[in-house]
């Protein structure tokens, strides 16, 4: 059979059974976003325990679906990396992550609810004193901040439709606001639970298709450079090594902490980590395959577009949709998820407690954040990889350790450290990505330079 597929415009691949099935999905979204907000306006369900965290009253099926749909916004950044590096990809986007979930399952789970806390500032705030609580939030915006995921929404508009990045970004996440501007966080979980299955189905299908049209590992060993079936990528060791430490950032990832504060028992957290861990591996697998098919098929397309574009070509009609559907949804439910996190950060945790039960204030937080997404996702212009550096970088230098510290050994770092720990880290990053040697990620000053300053510190004690 040949290894080569028609190369047309995308939207000419996409037939009406297609285009009802994409949009079907998009009105049922809605339907359920609109269902979530009359729950939230419920004479019961007012407060805004209810808004932020669901009440704490979040089961395991719902706890899994959210998880994995909010955390895998990335699907052109994963399938990138496996298009130009091949299994590097599974190694740096999916092990490094699997350990750190398995941990943060088993060690954090249970160190995290007795602080009763709503946003994981407000448990830096308990943890090391009252002066943490803004200074943790700046950290958690900016870790927060969709970014990577509005680039995601361009780059899925652009290659179905053409036009700019710019513009594909804009209208895309506009959409997204504009779906989301009213729901709180029970209307991100409704949607995310459908979300989840869809984009599971849809990841699934191109591998699985993938691998009965053109065979199995033998053809993609056949059609690739013996360098994609190198763990390294042909990068050093300390480059890929970087990974493992911002995959540590997951430790301190606030999505992780609301997910686990809106637990109905902490039982329900553990075992939804380790199900959503399984989940992933199973996601990451099939991402890797096909983005190693798209560029064994197709090897001069545009690597941000070859997976997306060998979806559409290698699916029959109607299973185009369906994966239509499924890359929509892992971007949508990152971005409105991340969103709403980090308007939250604003609202809850920057602006003074008087201004928690305004009206909209939540919304103009939102609004906020979407507009400020926009305008930064301009100036990378597609680099999703380096959008997850720079940002991870930033939350595992400068509280990575300080938190861990005192999850293990409370009160040992008092809130004057904490602050002068992480804006050193903060600095010392900006200063070596400006100055510093390419070689080394940034990722490494910031633990060294926060360690430092903490040790120092209790040495002048």
């Amino acid at each position: 059979m040949s290894n080569s597929l028609p190369s047309v415009p995308i939207y000419q691949l996409l037939s009406s059974l297609d285009w009802i099935v994409f949009f079907g999905f998009q009105f049922l979204t809605i339907a359920i976003v609109i269902y979530g907000q009359r729950l939230l306006k419920s004479p019961t369900r007012t407060s805004a325990l209810d808004y932020l965290l669901m009440g704490r009253q979040l089961t395991l099926p719902f706890f899994i679906a959210t998880l994995v749909a909010s955390w895998y916004g990335g699907i052109f950044g994963v399938t990138q990396i496996a298009f130009e590096q091949g299994v590097y990809n599974f190694v740096t986007q999916g092990i490094f992550w699997y350990i750190t979930y398995i941990i943060f399952a088993l060690f954090l789970v249970d160190k995290i609810r007795p602080y009763h806390a709503v946003t994981l500032p407000e448990i830096l705030g308990k943890m090391f004193g009252p002066g943490s609580v803004r200074l943790g939030s700046l950290f958690n915006f900016v870790n927060i901040v969709p970014v990577a995921y509005a680039l995601s929404m361009g780059i899925f508009l652009q290659t179905l439709f053409g036009g700019s990045l710019q513009l594909c970004i804009l209208v895309g996440t506009l959409f997204v606001m504009a779906y989301s501007f009213y729901g709180g966080f029970r209307a991100v979980v409704f949607s995310d639970f459908l979300q989840f299955l869809i984009m599971c189905l849809a990841v699934f299908l191109v591998a699985l298709v993938a691998y009965f049209h053109f065979g199995g590992v033998s053809f993609l060993k056949q059609n690739l450079p013996a360098a994609h079936f190198d763990w390294r990528g042909g990068e050093s060791y300390a480059s890929i090594f970087s990974w493992g430490l911002i995959a540590l950032a997951t430790l301190v990832d606030p999505c992780f902490y609301q997910r686990v504060l809106a637990a109905s028992r902490p039982q329900i957290a553990k075992r939804g980590i380790l199900i959503s861990t399984l989940i992933w591996v199973g996601f990451d697998l099939c991402t890797t395959l096909g983005g190693m098919y798209a560029r064994a098929v197709l090897p001069h397309a545009d690597p941000k577009q070859g997976y997306f574009q060998f979806a559409l070509e290698l699916l029959p009609s109607g299973l185009r949709g369906v994966f239509l559907a499924g890359a929509f949804a892992t971007i949508i439910s990152t971005l409105s998820s991340f969103m709403h996190i980090a308007g939250v950060t604003i609202t809850y945790d920057l602006l003074p407690k008087k201004f928690h039960h305004k009206k909209g204030i939540h919304q103009l937080g939102f609004l906020l954040v979407g507009l400020f997404t926009i305008l930064l996702s301009f100036a990378f212009d597609g680099r999703i990889k380096e959008v997850w550096k720079t940002m991870g970088s930033y939350a595992a230098g400068c509280l990575l350790v300080p938190m861990m510290i005192n999850f293990w050994r409370p009160k040992t770092i008092d809130d004057k450290t904490f602050q002068l720990s992480a804006i050193s880290g903060a600095l010392a990053i900006t200063l070596w990505k400006i100055f510093g040697s390419s070689e080394l990620d940034g990722v490494y000053v910031g633990i060294v330079v926060t360690t430092s300053i903490i040790g120092l510190r209790k040495l002048l004690s």
